[in-house]
Order: C-alpha cells, then sequence, then structure tokens
C-alpha cells in the first residue's frame, strides 16, 4: 500500500514536470523562428502575425505561448543573449598572454558580426526602443549589465596578463568598446556587400589600439 501511494504522488509530479519542458521547449523553438523574423525586420515592422507567417507555427500557437509582442520580444531577447554573455569567457580562460587575448578578442568582435550582424541589429533596435517602451526596460538593462560584465571579464584579465591596472572602470571600458562595436555594425550593415570585410578588419585593427589604451 506504502509504494502504490508513493507512486501515486510520483507520478503527477514528474507529468508536471514533462509538461513544463516541453512549454518551455516550445517557446524556444518560437523564439529561434521570432529571432530570424526579428533580425530581418527589426521591432517596429514585427507583429506576432508577421513572426507567425514567416515561421512554421500558426499565429493561435504564437498567441498561445506568448501574449503580446512584448512578452515575446522579452523571451527571445534572454533566450539570444544566454548564450551570448559567455562569448568570450573561453578566450579568457585559455589565452596565456596579454597579446594572444587581445588578438583573439579582436577577432571573435569581428566574427560574431560577420555570422550573426542581424542578431546585433536586432540588440541595438531594442535597446533604442527601451527608451520610448517601458515594457523593454527591464529585460534591456538586466541584458546591458550582463554584457557589461563580459567586456570586464575581459579587460581585466588582459590587464593581469599584461601586468598593469585597468585604467577605466566597468563602464567605461564597455561604452567605448561597445561604440566601436555598434560604429562597425553599421558600417557592416550599411555598406556594400563587397566592402564588409573591410569594416571587419578596421574593427580588429581598432580593438587591438584601444586595449592597451585602456591600461596603465
Amino acid at each position: 500500500m506504502a509504494a502504490r501511494s508513493a507512486s501515486s504522488v510520483a507520478d503527477p509530479v514528474a507529468s508536471a514536470a514533462a509538461r513544463v519542458s516541453k512549454h518551455d521547449n516550445r517557446r524556444d523553438q518560437l523564439a529561434e523562428s521570432a529571432l530570424v523574423t526579428l533580425g530581418k525586420l527589426g521591432y517596429a515592422r514585427t507583429s506576432l502575425r508577421e513572426i507567425a507567417q514567416h515561421s512554421p507555427f500558426s499565429h493561435g500557437v504564437v498567441h498561445y505561448y506568448f501574449a503580446d509582442k512584448q512578452e515575446l520580444i522579452t523571451y527571445c531577447v534572454r533566450y539570444y543573449k544566454r548564450s551570448c554573455v559567455t562569448r568570450y569567457d573561453e578566450i579568457v580562460e585559455t589565452s596565456t598572454s596579454a597579446d594572444e587575448l587581445r588578438t583573439r578578442f579582436a577577432a571573435k568582435l569581428a566574427e560574431t558580426i560577420r555570422e550573426e550582424g542581424p542578431m546585433h541589429q536586432l540588440w541595438y533596435d531594442l535597446r533604442n526602443q527601451s527608451m520610448f517602451e517601458p515594457a523593454l526596460r527591464e529585460v534591456v538593462l538586466e541584458i546591458d549589465g550582463q554584457l557589461e560584465a563580459m567586456i570586464w571579464r575581459v579587460v581585466s584579465r588582459y590587464a593581469t596578463l599584461a601586468d598593469q591596472q585597468p585604467a577605466v572602470d566597468s563602464s567605461t571600458c564597455y561604452g567605448m568598446l561597445d561604440g566601436l562595436f555598434a560604429q562597425i555594425l553599421l558600417a557592416w550593415a550599411a555598406g556594400p556587400v563587397e566592402a564588409r570585410e573591410d569594416a571587419l578588419a578596421v574593427l580588429t585593427g581598432r580593438v587591438d589600439a584601444l586595449l592597451p589604451a585602456l591600461l596603465r
């Protein structure tokens, strides 16, 4: 009797966990699909119906898992940035000299634009929109803080390897590198396709020159 009682309690718990897992997996699938459309059209031009039209999911399915556009966007940003905020950790952990870290970091920055340019464009679009859309501010500030911490890990490790100290604080480091990244992203996105690699070469050169200037 005791064994059957324990089983009867365990089964509903396992079933509930499975339902939650399935629900989260479907939301992740919807986020992956939505990010493609958002990256192409931008925040202002994208609706739930537009996302459904460019995905394998119906508008009803999208609306079932996300109450409105803001909820979907918030989930998408968190979903995508989960991997982005640890993007440079392997470089930080395995680089054995300041020169190696600087070179690998600059190359990785260029690689992320080359491979995920539309996603970066979407991020800057959402960050700008958050100035006017209160519903976006919490998640944007949360992610922005995580990105700042990510850049600070890079600069702090670079300083340690160079046997120096950062010359500016975390916020200033992030602002300088983020501004440079955004500038090159714009050149990459708005310029002719044949000039894109030239823009990325400018990025790596400027990052290579900037990092030493951040130390004292």
